[in-house]
């Protein structure tokens, strides 16, 4: 199917917005088209709150990690005091990169012309620019970017007027209140190339239609979607969740030792998993004994890259046997996600053909659908 003069008319739209049981899944060029993609960058990820990972990764003043997000290279620092930043990772002077990869330091200074910022963003030293007329070194800090954190994660936001990250999610920190996620280490991350679309990989997310085929093996034996009881759940936020009840950890493979559930658990959360999708692409998966995220970093129309984070609570590093324990959800986790790539690929191939068509949405994609209508609100006038 080729793109349309016009990719944004509502009218190429109108049976993605019936109701579910009338719907028809999006048009396929949205998982394509290099137009579509470039509205998403400006509309959607230049616009909300991106996960941007653990805390873990910059836990002390001075560490840093420089990061890219939809084109955007960025710094996320911990400054003297331990305050969390972020800054375009662009010199003042000319525009290079001034932070490279991660470690930790007492300044950053441009590996071009020398000009030096503090871990506050401020110009500190410049070469030779003693004869440039009202040159004025506070005028030329580097651009600070919006961070904030939940949960022990971090996420920052493009746009310098956008609402609180605490306004965006709404009721989910309350919701996930008893997992005590701001108590959990993270002790793994696995990083994956897709070779398709980050819609394809949400949407993939949020449905159990697929489990009974792609996951046969693997979440099926724990949790198929005609033995557990999956469900949405009503959300408050920039964001949409599933809950499913279950026997036994839903992160470890059939009958493979796993850690005790998790002390502070309540309700229902002492019984099953907790799967929310935090607007546009963030899945966070927070079961009986661990939790674990998903980060896509989108890189064009057909290739998204995939951070695989596993989380733990702090207490259970303590035990001799942690690492023995946890390569079993490892295992797990390793092995799932690369059949849901696997799958995502093959999807890819097909929707690019120039014979694909939409198709019709099933009962148990609810998510997939409210989804697709999340995004085409953003993309469309």
């Amino acid at each position: 199917m080729q793109v349309p003069a016009d990719p944004f008319d509502p009218k190429h739209f109108e049976a993605v917005r019936r109701p579910l049981d009338e719907a028809s899944t999006m048009p396929p060029w949205v998982y394509t088209s290099d137009e579509f993609y470039r509205r998403e960058v400006d509309r959607i990820f230049m616009k909300v709150w991106n996960f941007m990972g653990h805390i873990d990764q910059v836990s002390k003043s001075g560490d840093y990690v420089a990061l890219e997000f939809a084109g955007v290279p960025f710094i996320i620092c911990r400054d003297e005091a331990g305050t969390l930043r972020a800054f375009a990772n662009s010199c003042r002077h000319r525009g290079s990169k001034v932070a490279i990869g991660s470690g930790n330091t007492k300044e950053f200074m441009c590996p071009y012309h020398g000009w030096c910022y503090s871990l506050k963003g401020a110009l500190t030293a410049t070469v030779d620019m003693d004869a440039t007329k009202n040159f004025q070194q506070s005028d030329y800090g580097l651009i600070p970017i919006n961070v904030d954190t939940w949960g022990g994660f971090i996420f920052v936001n493009f746009d310098p007027s956008c609402e609180s990250l605490q306004s965006y999610l709404g009721d989910l920190p309350d919701n996930l209140a008893s997992h005590r996620l701001e108590n959990m280490a993270n002790t793994r991350t696995v990083e994956f190339e897709l070779n398709h679309n980050w819609k394809l990989f949400v949407e993939n997310a949020k449905e159990s239609y697929h489990i009974a085929v792609v996951h046969r093996e693997t979440i099926n034996q724990v949790a198929s979607v005609y033995s557990a009881d999956y469900t949405v759940s009503d959300t408050a936020g920039q964001y949409c969740t599933t809950y499913c009840n279950h026997d036994g950890s839903m992160a470890l493979l059939k009958e493979d030792k796993g850690f005790p559930k998790i002390e502070s658990l309540e309700g229902r959360y002492q019984t099953g998993t907790y799967a929310p999708m935090i607007y546009p692409m963030t899945y966070l998966a927070c079961t009986i004994d661990t939790a674990w995220f998903l980060q896509l970093f989108p890189m064009g129309p057909d290739k998204t890259k995939l951070i695989h984070g596993a989380c733990f609570p702090k207490d259970r590093l303590d035990r001799p046997d942690f690492e023995e324990v946890a390569a079993n959800y490892y295992k797990r986790w390793d092995r799932t996600i690369m059949e849901d790539i696997e799958a995502g690929d093959h999807q890819q191939v097909g929707i690019a053909s120039p014979f694909a068509q939409s198709g019709r949405f099933c009962f148990r994609e609810p998510l997939v659908h409210q989804i697709d209508n999340w995004v085409l609100d953003k993309v469309l006038d």
